[in-house]
């Protein structure tokens, strides 16, 4: 299962999050597992229609950031370890321009114009 694979390499880790849908056996689970605690996130039973939920917005954002790929944008692959993969392209690629933006050139003169100059 992915928490056991994920469990060697992330040794500070104490607290999971997690959808209302995953309440129950699975905070029992995590505990004796791995000693994690799990924090189920749940809307307030007075809220109609959309509420934003607390940690929710990291994982819906990464998701969005990951949809602007397009090998990404569907399960095109046959096996799960190739998606894994282009999803770590995709972020590296995304952090390597957060740490070094390409330079906008913003005197920029088409290729027909320059040449007629």
């Amino acid at each position: 299962m992915l928490i056991r694979k994920v469990q060697s390499g992330l040794l500070r880790m104490k607290k999971l999050w997690a959808d209302a849908a995953y309440a129950g056996e699975l905070e029992r689970w995590v505990k004796e597992f791995a000693d994690w605690t799990l924090e189920i996130v749940r809307r307030s039973d007075a809220a109609e229609g959309f509420e934003l939920l607390p940690h929710r917005w990291i994982v819906e954002r990464t998701f969005a950031w990951l949809s602007r790929y397009r090998r990404l944008s569907k399960d095109y692959e046959f096996y799960p370890q190739t998606a894994e993969n282009f999803i770590y392209l995709a972020m590296i690629n995304l952090m390597l321009h957060r740490l070094a933006p390409e330079e906008k050139n913003h005197n920029y003169t088409p290729r027909n114009h320059a040449a007629a100059a």
